[in-house]
């Protein structure tokens, strides 16, 4: 990435400063906040994140300076945020979440899809004023979302450095949500402990049922041996 990225103006750097919906590397709706510098800067940045967020959904944030770029996607749209890095992760995810819930209660899935290049621009307006909200309460965002268990983890975030991820190319790290990942991990891992337990429970009674047969066997022939197989006639005197 070039070192021509703009910085916002310091009276205006804190939370959230620029958002956006997108469908894959369609921005639908966007909202730079008032007086930050460079606003254009993040529009081009941005785009060449969209270009390359996987088909699935997933959670991530890319670093870069002082900015932290998230964005969540979910079935194909994504929402995402700049912000200062001093804002941390749990209010933009927060917001980001909000932001999802709040576009698909306004519009229906057919008006999604059809839609072109900034077609549900008036969904600009909510993100303006969700960037507002969650920018200017930040304590009463995570009390909201400690007492609805929804604050996002960051335990699970995993750092990696990769080369040249945007197309001005520079190094920027990025930290992945891995929540999701781990999560289809372990369900992947009780999967297979189940198959390999129910696989050695049937190899256990085919091993007992083999066992009694073999001792069936073994005390027919002995006690026929004893009476006269295969006449009996010892044993019927």
């Amino acid at each position: 990435m070039s070192s021509s990225f703009s910085q916002p103006s310091s009276s205006s750097s804190s939370g959230i400063v620029y958002a956006l919906v997108s469908r894959g590397p369609v921005i639908l709706a966007e909202h730079t906040a008032a007086g930050v510098g460079g606003g254009g800067n993040f529009q081009q940045v941005t785009q060449a994140i969209l270009d390359k967020i996987p088909p699935n959904d997933s959670k991530l944030t890319y670093v870069y300076d002082r900015f932290l770029f998230h964005y969540i996607s979910e079935g194909g749209i994504v929402y995402l945020c700049v912000a200062d890095d001093k804002f941390g992760r749990r209010i933009p995810f927060a917001f980001l979440q909000d932001m999802a819930e709040r576009f698909v209660a306004a519009y229906t899935d057919g008006e999604i899809v059809a839609a072109s290049a900034m077609g549900l621009g008036s969904f600009s307006r909510t993100i303006a004023h969700q960037m507002d909200y969650y920018s200017r309460n930040p304590a009463q965002v995570d009390s909201i979302r400690q007492v609805h268990g929804e604050i996002s983890q960051v335990k699970d975030v995993m750092v990696q450095n990769i080369e040249r991820v945007l197309e001005r190319g520079g190094r920027i790290d990025v930290l992945v949500d891995k929540t999701n990942s781990l999560n289809n991990a372990a369900f992947a891992f009780r999967k297979r402990s189940t198959a390999v337990k129910r696989q050695y429970w049937w190899r256990n009674q085919k091993l007992m049922a083999a066992v009694v047969l073999s001792v069936v066997v073994f005390v027919y022939l002995l006690i026929s041996s004893a009476c006269g197989f295969p006449t009996w006639s010892k044993c019927r005197s």
